[in-house]
């Protein structure tokens, strides 16, 4: 059965509509609200995303053979020595084997804690369609910034320095 042109225009218009209004970028991201939660790696193990409460949290969605997601990999390692445990930095490797990640990581002298996401779950919970991107959260755990493509050492550094004033 064939759906009517004007439904299927609905169809794949809805997303973009939903993305615009949010203001995000990302249709299933919303400011002020949390986004969609994941196993992170911490130091007491994995835990889920939402645990992460009571500081701010970067998250950067990656992979190694992007040059834009290769340049600004360094400002996350910066963050982490210039905020030290008042934020959280997480990444998210795309579409990788986990080892190649983290060797690309360790190549690069960056000690980042990543996340796998072999088979783009957590892509598509965030509806994201290229990388890099940025999504930081506020202590509450809701979105308060979200960089679609590459950012600056300037605005990542903005968006954290707002969630600690």
């Amino acid at each position: 059965m064939r759906m009517p042109a004007e439904k299927v225009g609905v169809k794949f218009l809805a997303p973009l509509v939903l993305a615009i209004a949010t203001g995000t970028g990302l249709a299933n991201v919303h400011y002020g609200a949390p986004p969609p939660d994941f196993q992170v790696p911490t130091r007491q193990g994995s835990q889920p995303l939402s645990a992460l409460r009571g500081k701010p949290v970067v998250i950067n969605f990656w992979a190694s053979w992007c040059p834009p997601c290769t340049t600004e990999l360094p400002y996350f390692e910066r963050l982490k020595a210039q905020y030290g445990d008042r934020v959280a930095v997480i990444t998210v490797d795309w579409n990788e084997e986990p080892a190649t990640a983290q060797q690309y990581l360790r190549a690069q002298h960056l000690d980042l804690p990543v996340v796998s996401d072999r088979q783009s779950r957590i892509y598509s919970a965030y509806s994201l369609t290229e990388v890099p991107d940025t999504v930081v959260l506020d202590a509450e755990g809701n979105v308060s910034y979200v960089s679609v493509g590459g950012l600056s050492w300037d605005e990542l550094q903005t968006a954290v320095d707002r969630l600690l004033q």
